[in-house]
């Protein structure tokens, strides 16, 4: 058997010419030969690659800024400051501020456009076409504040009793006009800021109850009309024309409806004027005619009523419409009632009313009392001469809500009285802009009233 040298030269033949030193073969050859064998091609960072072969082509073509006549002017296109005054790096900083803050000022920027236009914008005052007369645009801040599911505002009503003195009974005068203009447009005011419906009866109207001397019942007919013309509405609130609201700020979903049962109370032991015996004795009655605080539930709850000095008031009073109050109002302008007690009843439906709480049991379970300064504070000259009865009278420091002149056509000055609280209301409900004036006026009064005194005493 014959033995051939192998083709492949081993590792003696390649230290016989001389070693790897002084072959041909290259580092960069052997190392290609090895990859080749692994079965995997070589990583290179250098001229390897789409983007390593074509990047001085991509670099030739941008664009290429030198000194010299070519050299882009700073000036051109955009603002720079002159100069590098001090003026200019200020604005170049206030500029890059906002430019860095821009998201965050056109948030901000927006909800003041927002709230901006939510108050500022008002109710048309002309027609919008010149066909069939169409509704007005409304504010969007009292829009909001009518929406039942919003504000809320659409749910109430304002019954304002207008030209009380006027019509059947007697002629006005000066004085009195004096006094429902103010009135009327004190109403006017609140239920707009507010979103409140207002309706304004003119009582000199209501000549059909003349031949029966009936002018003063004419209120039970009235709430039962005005539910008529408002059927989604939900309470009604009855106001005199002797009536002004002094604290125009405060709504009656906060300051009454939002916490009912704390606002009002079903136990008239609580306050008895009229020492009425509370509750019923017949043990024939259901539980809660013998309940003093009827089912204590605030959704049975259908007239709130204060009471002065005197027993029940009704120049304040609110009534809420449902089934029992249609029952109500049935029983409560009854002309049976009216024909064999109208000699009795001093006050008219206001007694007719107590003479119900007393009798009937079904009345009260669905009535609850509010103390009176919550509605309808009286001035000093009313209930005693002295004026100071914390449950009745009018507190300037506890800002009351509502004030009743009642019985000023009495002995006293209407319009004195009216005139009196208009301008108080006016200076507590101030504006920090209108106190911040008033006080300046009141200091140059003070400057110019010194130097007259030392004159005079001169």
């Amino acid at each position: 058997m014959s033995r051939t040298a192998s083709p492949r030269k081993g590792y003696g033949d390649l230290q016989m010419n001389g070693g790897i030193g002084s072959s041909n073969v290259t580092w960069a050859n052997a190392k290609a030969k090895s990859d080749q064998v692994n079965g995997y091609p070589s990583f290179s960072t250098r001229n390897n690659g789409f983007f390593s072969r074509h990047a001085r082509q991509i670099s030739r073509s941008l664009p290429s800024f030198v000194r010299g006549a070519e050299q882009e002017k700073l000036g051109r296109g955009r603002w720079y400051p002159r100069n590098g005054s001090k003026a200019g790096r200020i604005l170049a900083f206030i500029g890059r501020t906002i430019w860095r803050l821009r998201l965050r000022l056109l948030i901000t920027l927006s909800l003041i456009l927002a709230v901006i236009v939510f108050y500022v914008t008002r109710e048309s005052n002309g027609r919008i076409s010149s066909r069939p007369r169409l509704k007005k645009p409304t504010a969007m801040h009292r829009a909001y504040r009518r929406a039942s599911l919003l504000g809320g505002g659409s749910q109430f009503v304002i019954i304002l009793a207008a030209n009380q003195g006027g019509g059947v009974m007697e002629w006005k005068g000066p004085r009195e006009w004096a006094i429902e203009r103010d009135s009327v447009r004190n109403k006017k005011k609140y239920a707009k800021k507010w979103g409140y419906n207002l309706e304004i009866v003119d009582m000199s109207t209501k000549k059909r109850y003349a031949h029966e001397w009936r002018e003063s019942w004419e209120k039970v007919d009235t709430i039962r009309k005005c539910m008529r013309k408002y059927p989604k509405a939900q309470w009604f609130w009855w106001m005199d024309l002797n009536t002004f609201i002094m604290e125009p700020s405060y709504t009656l979903q906060k300051h009454i409806f939002s916490d009912l049962s704390s606002n009002t109370y079903r136990d008239i032991n609580d306050y008895n004027p009229l020492h009425i015996t509370h509750p019923f004795n017949d043990t024939k009655l259901d539980p809660e005619a013998l309940s003093p605080n009827g089912d204590g539930k605030v959704s049975s709850i259908d007239l709130i009523i204060p009471q002065d000095c005197a027993g029940f008031n009704l120049g304040s009073f609110f009534i809420r419409s449902s089934t029992w109050t249609d029952r109500l109002l049935d029983v409560w302008w009854d002309p049976v009632g009216y024909e064999q007690k109208h000699m009795e009843w001093e006050h008219k439906e206001q007694d007719a009313l107590e003479h119900l709480y007393i009798n009937q049991p079904w009345i009260r379970g669905h009535t609850a009392f509010i103390p009176q300064r919550k509605i309808n504070s009286f001035p000093a000259g009313a209930c005693g001469q002295n004026g100071e009865d914390q449950r009745i009278h009018y507190k300037e420091a506890d800002r009351d809500f509502v004030v009743n002149m009642a019985g000023c056509e009495w002995g006293r000055d209407c319009w004195g009285e009216m005139y009196n609280f208009r301008e108080l209301s006016n200076k507590l409900n101030r504006t920090p802009w209108e106190k911040f004036k008033d006080g300046i006026s009141d200091r140059i009064k003070a400057m110019k009233a010194k130097p007259e005194g030392k004159e005079g005493k001169a």
